[in-house]
């Protein structure tokens, strides 16, 4: 390689926002519907969105009420070449159309049932395709799979980093010790010991984790949120994130009326968790009525917002932010490449300095001054935190929404127009590079699925006892087990 391509090369990987990544960001923000282009907006001036995989291992051992699978999800094999091929596949298709760099989550079923170096193979070729992948899990697998998928053959890490959203709440059935839990409080054992895990990760072998915790919620576990919060904050987990449950997938699993549950009651029950508001409003990715979601940090027992949507100078600086760094990327960088990356964008922007300076110290100010950082530094007891919620739509309205916009109708029935308007702003997008498409998770999970899952039937059966095969556990008993009351005492059976 000459001289000249060097020096061509490091310019381009050495530039604060990448070109590529500046018109993915202006083609995302182009296709933002109007009521989405606010000055809080992070689409399309910070970030493409996040991403994820579908129908590469739709399989699960556990059962659950409700259930996002289509009712075949279940009758399809888990193959470690059709899952990695497929990954692989989607993820260069969402490079070639979203820029050098997002977060995408590797799911379907339950990853842990992948064998573990097909595990790992499908997270190189995420990051090969410059994706920053999460895998997501029930969590119910053992430190060894861990140490499978992260070591290599000669025990070295081939990861120096690795995130997973684990999946914990009493809607699920199966879970090994807690086959059918009670309450939220019964599963803390597990969500310990899951984190537990990674705290050992570290130590043993030097890699960092990234660990958010979900959970689903429903008029049944709704008023155990504010406990799972406030449970929650005290373990190693970086991120926080509810899901207000919506029909979607195996209509055999909706047993109840997820209406009643809305994006403001569950708010309110983490902030109650949390012992103080966490304000919101500053900053948004994509619809206000799908997401919602707050980064600060937590000094002690106290949580201290990166931003404060009712202080004009917070809001200043993050216009600043968004206007002139908004698409820098910081992950997967080289340290050497980065800090060249960061002194030349504050060389084009030298006034932007004293504002963000200024923030920081509103941040620290909000933490309980210095002192009080710097003693709770020393106790371990400092940590980022994000809280997010996710609400999820009815396979119902999607489904015909989404019908009238790949035929450029707008619907005139209210709802479906908000169906519409919400899918329209969605962030989270699923690659289809044998078409060309991108499509926002809710028409994945409420239109595709259920046809992708009939193919993969055809194309990966479970292996049949007739020609010599072991029987596989299959996740859904022949009976379903009814939802029940969870979080307040149960009146004694008379």
């Amino acid at each position: 390689m000459g001289l000249a391509t060097t020096l061509k090369r490091w310019e381009l990987d050495t530039r604060p926002i990448h070109p590529e990544t500046r018109r993915a960001l202006a083609v995302r923000w182009a296709e933002l519907p109007e009521h989405a282009k606010t000055p809080n907006q992070l689409l399309g001036r910070c970030a493409v969105g996040c991403e994820g995989t579908h129908g590469v291992f739709p399989k699960c051992n556990l059962t659950c009420s409700p259930c996002y699978h289509s009712a075949d999800a279940n009758k399809v094999r888990i193959d470690g070449d059709h899952t990695v091929d497929n990954v692989a596949s989607q993820m260069s298709y969402l490079r070639q159309v979203r820029g050098p760099r997002a977060h995408a989550q590797l799911i379907g079923g339950e990853v842990s049932l992948l064998p573990a170096e097909d595990h790992a193979q499908a997270l190189l070729a995420m990051r090969d395709a410059g994706r920053e992948p999460m895998s997501m899990t029930h969590g119910d697998f053992e430190y060894d799979y861990l140490l499978d998928l992260v070591l290599d053959e000669e025990g070295k890490p081939r990861f120096d980093k690795v995130s997973f959203a684990a999946h914990f709440d009493s809607l699920m059935r199966g879970r090994r010790g807690a086959v059918r839990p009670r309450s939220e409080a019964e599963l803390n054992p597990f969500r310990e010991k899951f984190a537990q895990m990674f705290i050992d990760l570290k130590r043993d072998h030097g890699v960092g984790s990234y660990l958010a915790h979900n959970m689903t919620v429903t008029p049944s576990n709704v008023d155990e949120v504010e406990q799972v919060t406030r449970d929650v904050l005290d373990m190693p987990f970086d991120m926080m994130s509810f899901q207000p449950a919506a029909f979607i997938g195996d209509d055999r699993r909706w047993r109840e009326d997820f209406g009643e549950v809305t994006i403001d009651a569950v708010w309110e029950r983490i902030e109650r968790g949390a012992g103080q508001k966490l304000p919101w409003q500053a900053t948004q990715f994509g619809d206000p009525r799908c997401n919602r979601s707050t980064v600060g940090v937590r000094v002690g027992g106290s949580f201290a917002p990166l931003l404060d949507p009712d202080d004009p100078k917070d809001i200043a600086a993050r216009d600043r932010f968004l206007a002139h760094f908004g698409g820098m990327i910081f992950g997967g960088i080289p340290k050497s490449t980065l800090v060249v990356k960061v002194i030349r964008a504050i060389a084009a922007h030298p006034g932007d300095i004293p504002p963000l300076i200024g923030l920081g110290r509103r941040v620290v100010r909000r933490a309980g001054g210095l002192r009080r950082l710097i003693r709770e530094a020393r106790k371990g007891a400092v940590s980022f935190k994000t809280f997010v919620i996710h609400n999820f739509m009815d396979a119902e309205q999607v489904a015909p929404a989404w019908e009238m916009m790949q035929n450029g109708v707008v619907a005139d029935d209210p709802l479906l127009k908000e169906t519409q308007e919400r899918l329209g702003a969605c962030m989270y997008a699923m690659s289809h590079p044998e078409d060309g498409r991108l499509v926002p998770a809710c028409v994945q999970h409420s239109v595709l699925d259920p046809i992708e899952n009939i193919e993969l039937r055809r194309l990966l059966p479970l292996p049949s006892l007739r020609d010599g095969a072991e029987p596989q556990v299959v996740s859904r008993p022949a009976g379903l087990t009814a939802v029940r009351t969870t979080g307040a005492a149960q009146p004694a059976a008379s």
